[in-house]
């Protein structure tokens, strides 16, 4: 999928939502434990719930892979239902991966090509060999972690480091100019944690046109409206992540129910700041 064509789902839809499929069996309804596959039902129907209501799914990996072959299983029966029914939904598989270019390279054909994902999220620690292998993938997109919402985030993400011309400034934003330099760096995309609303001003001076995915809304106590007002560009430039709030609105027979009820309320919030 393209920028493009996200942008004009954004616009048909009149939302820039994605609902993160965190799937812990500890927390779905329990009648949904007793059928052969309840990852993917509770799944099927959260998506079936909600999928014209958002313009994106976020399955994170790790709640699939806790879970063995089974798990991973799960997690591709969740992106082909997507992508059989579902088109025009722009799908991120949350992986956070990140090695070295060969090693990343075969990260990349697991999500782009085996699982067919538009997207996969990835750590640039180790520098530009390790996430170019990603970038190499048309109508494929990476979406780095720049400033996310996380207490530990302080540790590296905004500490003062020498830039290229040896003056100082923070760490994520030399991630970020960085980036720009690397070969189909137009492919990339950005996680930026809503919880630090006030750095987007200063992010979208070196990215003005990049998308960025945003956590934090809700749950963490990142603010939609301040979200929107410092990072929101002309092609509105953001996918703004729930997980638990959504998902996890009910534990009972009308958990899809509730579920959509929770995403046609940021619909709703999200296309009054379109207008």
């Amino acid at each position: 999928m393209t920028t493009q064509e996200l942008y004009n789902q954004i616009q048909l839809k009149k939302s820039f939502l994605c609902v993160g499929l965190d799937v812990d069996l500890n927390k779905i309804p329990e009648h949904l434990l007793a059928l052969e596959d309840p990852i993917f039902e509770f799944n099927k129907a959260i998506i079936d719930a909600t999928h014209d209501l958002c313009v994106s799914y976020k399955p994170n990996t790790a709640f699939f892979e806790a879970y063995g072959i089974k798990g991973w299983m799960s997690l591709q029966k969740t992106i082909n239902y997507i992508n059989e029914n579902y088109p025009n939904v722009f799908t991120i598989a949350d992986a956070k991966r990140g090695d070295i270019g060969n090693t990343s390279s075969m990260y990349a054909k697991a999500f782009f090509e085996d699982l067919n994902f538009d997207s996969v999220t990835v750590a640039p620690y180790m520098g530009k060999d390790s996430v170019e292998p990603f970038l190499a993938f048309e109508n494929k997109h990476t979406i780095m972690l720049a400033l996310t919402s996380n207490e530990g985030a302080f540790d590296f993400q905004t500490l003062n480091v020498a830039g290229t011309q040896g003056e100082a400034k923070e760490l994520y934003k030399q991630v970020l100019e960085t980036s720009k330099t690397w070969k189909n760096s137009q492919n990339l995309m950005y996680v930026v944690g809503a919880t630090k609303a006030e750095y987007f001003t200063e992010i979208r001076k070196i990215v003005p046109d990049s998308f960025l995915l945003v956590p934090g809304v809700g749950a963490q106590g990142g603010s939609l409206s301040e979200v929107c007002k410092y990072g929101m560009n002309d092609k509105v430039g953001l996918l703004i992540n729930s997980s638990r709030g959504i998902i996890y609105a009910s534990k009972g027979q009308d958990f899809a129910e509730k579920a959509r009820a929770e995403a046609l309320k940021m619909q709703q919030e999200m296309a009054a700041l379109l207008v």
